[in-house]
């Protein structure tokens, strides 16, 4: 019977092998930084499947893309495996984003005061895809305090957040669905 490839065994200690073969403990804050990465990507790959509109959901796949090429930058350890070329985010990335924000903050009302995550299923699922992203650019950071980090991954990151919080409205919106403003009056 064919032994499948999927499995390996190799894991089963509590380490990993990052890309070039060096092995780490499962804990590692790389691991936890791609991880995240990793995560926020099938968070994703779950709101596509509310986009309506063909331009966000082309335009979330290429951020898949991304988050793909992220993940092998922060799986690579530059002091033992040299980088690859496909794991580099360039400052268009980052500028390909901001004009997306642009783009689609120019469509919405101005916000006025806070909003809380909700509204429609697929705007709450953008924001908890927002709160995964803050998630991952806290596990790079502090993975920034070990090694170096390329400062236009640091700030596609950041961005990205603002862009799924822009989404999220736009999503509303788009389903004429209310968005729920904080009431501070609360106690």
């Amino acid at each position: 019977m064919k032994k499948s490839l999927i499995y390996t065994g190799t894991g089963d200690q509590g380490t990993t092998s990052l890309v070039g073969g060096t092995r780490v403990s499962k804990t590692d804050i790389r691991i936890e930084s791609y991880g995240t990465v990793d995560e926020l990507n099938a968070q994703l790959g779950l709101l596509a499947t509310y986009l309506r509109n063909d331009a966000d959901r082309d335009f979330l796949l290429q951020v898949q893309h991304t988050l793909f090429s992220v993940g092998g930058y922060l799986a690579t350890d530059r002091s033992h495996t040299p980088l690859h070329a496909n794991s580099i985010i360039t400052s268009g990335q980052v500028e390909e984003l901001e004009r997306e924000i642009d783009r689609i903050d120019g469509l919405l009302p101005q916000q006025r005061a806070f909003i809380l995550p909700g509204g429609g299923r697929g705007a709450a699922v953008c924001h908890v895809c927002r709160t995964v992203c803050r998630r991952a650019e806290r596990c790079i950071l502090a993975l920034g305090e070990q090694t170096e980090i390329a400062p236009e991954l640091l700030a596609y990151i950041n961005r990205l957040s603002d862009y799924l919080f822009v989404l999220s409205r736009k999503m509303n919106q788009d389903e004429e669905k209310e968005e729920i403003i904080w009431n501070n009056r609360c106690k």
